[in-house]
């Protein structure tokens, strides 16, 4: 299993492998040598003749061993020598002088490490041979019997501890360059065999590709730039993280920035936990600024000692990690080290059982970010403009919601310059105007510009009036009493006219032909799925992959231009239905408005629980398929089936339709980076699970009191004159079934959002064989654009996917990743502050107040849900779902919660209208939900009056009690 740094003395994103009682291996040696390797590794380590009675044979008697300088404890007591220890060795061997509290190590120097080549023959064969060749050769050698006889005697004088193995190469984390995880190290090594390959897999990363990238012209990696190893204790951290002595982003003098997560660093640099953000001042160590995160998963071991991802105990998840007074003893430590080394540091830490431990210290060789705006604007504008617009991330198309990566930022321009413009056409937009103007960036969230659209839709006839559409996207925080649009009015005279013309005979075929456009898309994306799930994208060369990825694109293109009439229709529908419910029925035209949902319980999204519920119920007619997906972990869960004769079965009749009707769904669907039920179900098997436990029926929640709500909206339509009833029938008619057929639409739309991503990760894989990413994960900081140059031959890797530009995006996005969730909607600049602290809990009887999105009360015991696929098995039926927002992927859960509250959301927003499908009270665009109230609280959940109350609080503000842990 690939990791990261944790007592591996890597830069944020140094390759290492976990161990899991044997030792981690780094992947990517491939060859016949590395399948020996593993077979190796499979073997119990007691199976194994002891090797260093096996070897210590081969020792003359009374002769000297020649490495019994090579292997030393570092205890600070020798003046460090990088020559001889490496960079990381000398550090460390340094901070342990000065009496700091470093884990006991020792190290394996580089004279060890010449020795080796000259007694193994290597030194002579490898200078006519290329990196992967060297590395085979290294990995395959034996180590020399004296030298192995040293390190493991090393080991025991140490306890015989799991061990860190890492590479200590002369030129690391030297100030001028930090070699930012070229080379390998492994984690949780128990000892024996598993230590020595794990020495001689570091001896081999000094020829790694990632290496022979990142050194300059004329540094080939020879080995006169020999390599070093250190054996470090490995601390089973309870809480760990990162300080750098200098804010490394915002640059603010005497700032040190601490993040802390529950557990082992690889979660933390990894970006696969959520962590705690500290400020502290560095002349009086006081905390001046926090961020405390809802804290789900960490990285830590089992009971069979193998790392990976854990959850959080649930009194700990809203708690900070670190206290003011540990973080001042934090801070301490820091001060000395960079008082020691005279320039700003990057301080790796592990917290177990209230005492730090210094990981490693290295110099700060990143250079802060560069002042953003705070507009979202990507090109300058006048000032009128800049000073004047309406930005919004209200309901973004549905699509571009939440924090994004650099990469989904580039797919949002690919989007902005190719795809938007040609969508307001076919919704009856004659002049698609400028598309640099159409969506804004601002703090890793895409903002639509309102006034630039609103001005556009003045063309067509029923859009003129600004105001319905600035309503539509703005939240209170703004208020509009004297906003002007910036852009004006859109022309009127001839140039209004033929925008007109051009709008009437665009919507006119657009009615009649919506249906029929509709059932092609969904056969048109059932054969793309089909297609993709038979092609092997990585037999294909370069050059077809890019032909690949222009078809994809070409078809995302087609399939969201089809795509956005029946949104935008649906909202101007829906618009007007509130219209004329207001003006005809007066307050009942608010329960009309409110319920008509309830009957569209065909809407897709909603057919993908009814799906799964019956997947479930298959399930549970064959005990031996129920009991895999019951008991086996939910990652080994796909394997077991598909190994398991029944299992195998089950999977080709029933989960195999099942994903190709649902499997492109996922959470932030438009984020390239984030898997689908296709990629990952193991979301499919936690909801799996619920419904089998709970004996849930969703068609019997699909249709409670449905037949009531239907009487009633008929009496209201009863009292309306024959003519406006008619009238009223016929737009209640027209949104039912644009809303049905967006859903249709939708999934045709988001299928090529995965085959693109498809072929964006394969292209990953193959810049990490080539050592230009770490890892394929490292395709978060990349740039779409620069992926089609790529594929399509215009410029080579080595010159677009650039180390200094990767981290730059990486900082940036970090930078991101800690602060708060930025307005929803602003004027001109976001002036909300860039990291306020967060809302203190409420107390019992205090009150929420967003907007009501479905009708009804409810009253339970609250539950953050902030992790979908983590947590999908916390939330127990009936109770109240707390979370930031919803998305298509959110709706299996639905039928098992009392009402839903969300932080953002409107009428339209997904989270409204699966809430009112399934009959559940929701209050959308409370802001702060998930702050301010805890698991555990009972509340109160009023969706008429947009009132969330709390009525008894169940546990102290901070703290997130569960009495049934899952």
């Amino acid at each position: 299993m690939t990791a990261y740094a944790e007592n591996a003395g890597g830069d944020a994103g140094t390759p290492v492998t976990t161990g899991t009682g044997k030792a981690g291996r780094t992947k990517g040696t491939g060859g016949a040598g590395g399948k020996q390797r593993a077979a190796r590794a499979t073997a119990a380590p007691a199976a194994r003749p002891p090797a260093p009675r096996a070897r210590r044979a081969a020792k003359p008697r009374g002769a000297e061993n020649p490495y019994r300088r090579d292997v030393v404890v570092l205890n600070g007591r020798r003046a460090p020598k990088t020559g001889v220890l490496g960079g990381k060795g000398a550090q460390l061997d340094e901070l342990t002088g000065r009496g700091l509290p470093v884990p006991p190590a020792f190290c394996i120097t580089t004279g060890a490490f010449r020795r080796f080549l000259d007694e193994t023959g290597l030194a002579g064969k490898i200078r006519d041979l290329d990196r992967p060749a060297i590395r085979e050769l290294v990995l395959a050698a034996p180590v020399p019997a004296r030298l192995a006889e040293l390190i493991l005697d090393a080991h025991r004088k140490l306890g015989g501890p799991r061990v860190a193995v890492r590479s200590s190469a002369g030129k690391e984390d030297s100030g001028a360059q930090s070699f930012a995880g070229q080379h390998d190290s492994v984690l949780n090594v128990a000892g024996g065999e598993e230590l020595l390959d794990a020495v001689k897999t570091c001896w081999a990363s000094l020829w790694s590709d990632r290496a022979g990238v990142y050194r300059r012209p004329g540094e080939a990696g020879e080995p006169d730039d020999a390599m070093a190893v250190v054996v470090q204790e490995m601390v089973q951290a309870e809480v760990s993280g990162v300080l750098f002595t200098v804010d490394p982003v915002g640059g603010r003098e005497h700032r040190m920035v601490v993040e802390a997560c529950h557990g082992l660093g690889e979660g933390l640099v990894s970006g696969r936990v959520s962590s705690d953000f500290f400020v502290v001042d560095d002349r009086s160590l006081e905390v001046v600024d926090r961020r405390i995160r809802h804290k789900v998963v960490k990285w830590a071991p089992d009971a069979s000692g193998a790392l990976g991802m854990a959850k959080v105990e649930p009194t700990a998840r809203s708690a900070p990690c670190l206290t003011e007074a540990q973080l001042a003893e934090l801070g301490r430590l820091a001060v000395g080290i960079r008082e020691h080394y005279g320039r700003e540091q990057d301080v790796e830490w592990a917290l177990r059982d209230g005492t730090f431990h210094l990981l490693q210290s290295r110099p700060v060789t990143a250079h802060a970010a560069p002042a953003r705006s705070r507009s979202p604007y990507l090109t300058p504008q006048p000032d009128d403009i800049h000073r004047g617009t309406l930005w919004s991330r209200m309901d973004i198309g549905e699509i571009f919601v939440g924090l994004m990566t650099p990469l989904g930022l580039s797919w949002a321009r690919y989007h902005q310059d190719n795809v938007h413009g040609p969508c307001a056409g076919t919704i009856g937009a004659r002049d698609l105007g400028d598309s640099a103007k159409y969506i804004g960036h601002h703090r890793g969230h895409i903002y639509l510009n309102v006034s630039y659209h609103a001005h556009l839709l003045g063309q067509c006839p029923p859009t003129r009036d600004q105001g319905h559409f600035t309503k539509r996207f703005t939240s209170e925080e703004v208020d509009l009493g004297g906003y002007e649009n910036p852009f004006g009015r859109y022309p009127g005279g001839l140039k209004g006219l033929r925008s007109a013309n051009f709008w009437l005979r665009t919507t006119v075929a657009e009615l009649r032909g919506m249906k029929r456009r509709a059932e092609g898309m969904q056969a048109a994306r059932l054969y793309e799925f089909d297609r993709s799930r038979h092609l092997d994208l990585s037999r294909l060369d370069r050059g077809d992959l890019s032909v690949e990825l222009e078809r994809y694109l070409f078809n995302y293109h087609e399939m969201h231009v089809g795509y956005m009439p029946y949104y935008i229709n649906a909202f101007g529908a829906y618009g007007l239905m509130t219209e004329l419910c207001a003006k005809w029925l007066g307050d009942d035209g608010n329960y009309l408005r409110n319920h008509l949902k309830m009957d569209m319980s065909s809407l897709r999204t909603v057919e993908s629980a009814r799906e799964l519920w019956t997947l479930t119920r298959e399930a549970g007619r064959q005990p031996r398929v129920l009991d895999i997906i019951r008991h086996t972990p939910l990652a080994e869960v796909e394997r077991a089936l598909l190994d398991d004769p029944a299992g195998r079965a089950f999977w080709d009749a029933h989960i195999e339709p099942f994903l190709r009707m649902n499997g492109v769904r996922g959470h932030q669907e438009m984020e390239l980076t984030l898997p689908r039920w296709v990629d990952d179900p193991s979301y499919i098997f936690q909801m799996m699970r619920r419904y089998s436990e709970d004996g849930l029926s969703v068609e019997d929640v699909l249709t409670r009191d449905h037949g009531e709500t239907r009487r009633t909206i008929d009496k209201l339509l009863a009292r309306l004159p024959r003519a406006k009833r008619a009238t009223l029938a016929r737009v209640i008619e027209l949104y039912v079934t644009c809303s049905e057929l967006r859903e249709v639409a939708r999934m045709a739309m988001i299928t090529p959002v995965w085959q693109v991503r498809n072929v964006v990760y394969d292209v990953g894989r193959r810049l990490a064989a080539e050592g230009l990413l770490h890892s394929v994960d490292e395709v978060a900081y990349l740039d779409v654009h620069d992926i089609r140059d790529y594929l399509a031959g215009r410029v080579p890797a080595r010159e677009v996917f650039v180390r200094d530009r990767i981290e730059e995006a990486r900082r940036l996005h970090e930078h991101h990743r800690r602060q708060p969730e930025p307005a929803l909607t602003f004027i001109g600049e976001d002036d909300s502050p860039p990291a306020p602290a967060a809302p203190a809990s409420v107390t019992d009887g205090h009150s929420l107040r967003g907007l009501g999105a479905s009708p009804g009360r409810a009253v339970g015991r609250a539950r953050i849900i902030e992790d979908l696929t983590w947590q999908a098995d916390e939330l127990q039926q009936g109770e109240i779902l707390v979370t930031r927002y919803t998305d298509a992927s959110w709706t299996p859960l639905f039928a098992i919660a009392g009402a839903v509250v969300t932080d953002i959301g409107s009428m339209l927003s997904h989270s409204s209208i699966v809430s009112r499908e399934f009959n559940l009270p929701s209050v959308v665009n409370t802001k702060h939900a998930t702050q301010r109230i805890n698991t555990g609280d009972t509340v109160v959940v009023d969706g008429d009056t947009g009132v969330v109350e709390i009525m008894r609080a169940g546990a102290a503000p901070g703290a997130h009690p569960d009495p049934d842990p899952a």
